[in-house]
């Protein structure tokens, strides 16, 4: 079924960067793919949205098989994320792709789909890089780094520079705001009057177990 689903896939974008994620694109990959109509919408009960979610998730992939690839012995934590950062927009064949795809998931009806594929995009990172944060932190990291890859996309989308080199330059920047605030919540801690207290919400707070649907779920 996943085989028939990527043959779908592959079919719809060539029409996406025409007709983005709709129902148009998604009969015209039927028609390109001879896949059966009752089982394709069998395995995309939402048509074309389910498979620009498809989508996002190859690109995921893909950025978790050339992270698993790279040696990254010899960089500082922060540049293993900005290379992660750059290795999941690298996945993308096609910027007009991502463009229509933020157009459908700024509808409401969407967006919950738009926000889960970001959260787990950066789950991914985290994860992949050996954070097993347990309690709070868990949340911030995801938080923090969800907005730096949000901004990201944002000036990838516009950026002309020679190799994208501006949009490295802009995730370095955030990479460090992040960095930054890392020390400050350090800083905090060590603080007599306001440790203890940091502590103790950090440790109320739990990273979820596994339960599907909860931030950070993935299929994978």
């Amino acid at each position: 079924m996943a085989d028939l689903k990527d043959k779908l896939l592959d079919a719809a974008l060539l029409h996406v960067p025409f007709d983005g994620w709709t129902e148009a694109s998604f009969e015209a990959a039927l028609t390109d793919s001879d896949v059966d109509a009752a089982l394709a919408h069998g395995l995309c009960p939402r048509g074309a949205a389910d498979l620009a979610v498809a989508y996002h998730e190859r690109g995921d992939t893909r950025m978790l098989e050339r992270l698993r690839q790279a040696d990254l012995s010899e960089m500082k934590f922060r540049e293993k994320v900005s290379a992660a950062v750059r290795y999941r927009l690298e996945a993308v064949e096609d910027k007009e792709l991502v463009r229509r795809g933020m157009t459908l998931f700024a509808l409401p009806k969407y967006a919950p789909d738009g926000a889960r594929l970001i959260w787990n995009t950066c789950d991914l990172i985290w994860r992949e890089l050996g954070d097993t944060s347990e309690d709070l932190n868990w949340y911030t990291k995801r938080a923090t780094l969800s907005g730096v890859y949000s901004s990201t996309v944002l000036y990838w989308l516009g950026d002309a520079s020679e190799g994208h080199a501006a949009t490295w330059e802009f995730l370095d920047r955030r990479i460090e705001n992040v960095m930054q605030f890392e020390k400050v919540k350090a800083g905090l801690r060590g603080n007599k009057l306001l440790g203890g207290f940091l502590d103790k919400v950090t440790e109320a707070v739990r990273a979820p177990k596994g339960a599907e649907g909860m931030p950070g779920h993935t299929n994978k």
